[in-house]
């Protein structure tokens, strides 16, 4: 499985940014995907993720209420909106596939800088 991630970049605090994740390879059906993000020094942190039907999502407490998960199953592709950006957001941010328990995922994409300015 090749998981493509983009849409990463400056955003003001306040703002909106949307990632996007395509995955690509073998079928990947009833699996989960979603997104963690990491920081220099810091481990790679759950953000968040989407059941292969989208009727389950799960989110990092740091993002509830700000950030929406949500997926094109046809399109085999995951979204990640990022509303109300703060200078905190800034890392990072991973595409995965397989996540288990929000601690590590079986597929990973390349990552894609978000920077939040103050």
């Amino acid at each position: 499985v090749q998981l493509q991630a983009s849409g990463g970049g400056l955003v003001q605090a306040g703002g909106s940014l949307q990632l996007s994740c395509a995955a690509s390879g073998r079928t990947i059906s009833n699996i989960n995907m979603g997104w963690f993000r990491q920081t220099p020094g810091k481990e790679r942190e759950f953000v968040a993720a989407i059941t292969w039907t989208g009727t389950n999502t799960y989110y990092a407490d740091s993002v509830k209420g700000r950030f929406t998960i949500s997926r094109d199953s046809a399109k085999r592709t995951v979204f990640l909106s990022m509303n109300r950006a703060k200078p905190e957001d800034t890392a990072v941010y991973y595409c995965a596939a397989g996540i288990h328990q929000g601690r590590y995922a079986d597929y990973w994409g390349q990552g894609t800088q978000v920077t939040v300015s103050s």
